[in-house]
């Protein structure tokens, strides 16, 4: 089930979790969205934008830099719409929220093993394969609002053994708060695995860019 329309308070305090999973500046209201002044060799800003509106379009106008990115609760053409050609919309990725509270987890495969560290309110997860390599790994972040999970990557020779699961489930033990919702922004590869897992798609999360000349 997909919900056409996401709470713009819910879309800021995932955006200011992810900030704090990310070590980026807090995010800050402008023009209808969420600005976050990045500066990192990726991105030099972002803008989270809950529905489609007059503020977007108006800075999709103004930028013509690359390294600025246009992020909106919607889909693909929805943002395409709103942006003057120089910008090329990004892979699709959803708004996601979990619809139950804990998750089954089965023990990991013989000979790996899970590191855990918490730092403040940021946790991360990684689950070392036999040879030492990293095979799994993965960081949550609480706020008095939410519990988000981000950056859930198992490498490529890793994948199909339930590392990912044991990952999300690791990070779960670290939430304070058992009634704050547990959102994510998931790859369409990503999503398949959350909607198995009982998590609900929110919406489409469109994204765009000006691509580097």
């Amino acid at each position: 089930m997909t919900i056409s329309y996401v709470d713009p308070k819910l879309v800021f305090a995932w955006q200011a979790a992810h900030s704090i999973a990310r070590s980026s500046p807090p995010p800050v209201h402008d023009r209808g969205g969420f600005r976050v002044d990045t500066h990192s060799e990726k991105e030099v800003k972002r803008w989270v934008f809950p529905q489609l509106c007059d503020g977007l379009r108006a800075i999709a106008h103004d930028i013509t830099a690359p390294r600025h990115y246009l992020k909106l609760c919607g889909p693909d053409e929805e943002l395409r719409s709103a942006l003057p050609a120089r910008w090329e919309v990004q892979p699709a990725n959803y708004f996601m929220m979990a619809a139950v509270a804990t998750l089954d987890t089965k023990p990991l495969p013989n000979g790996y093993r899970m590191e855990f560290h918490q730092a403040g309110p940021v946790t991360r997860a990684c689950i070392i394969a036999p040879d030492g390599d990293l095979a799994a790994s993965g960081c949550a972040a609480e706020t008095a609002d939410v519990f988000i999970y981000d950056r859930i990557e198992t490498a490529q020779d890793h994948r199909r053994k339930g590392l990912g699961v044991a990952v999300m489930s690791a990070l779960g033990t670290a939430r304070k708060s058992l009634v704050s919702p547990q959102l994510l922004v998931a790859t369409e590869d990503g999503r398949n695995l959350y909607v198995n897992l009982g998590w609900t798609v929110l919406a489409p999360f469109a994204a765009a860019t000006i691509p580097e000349s």
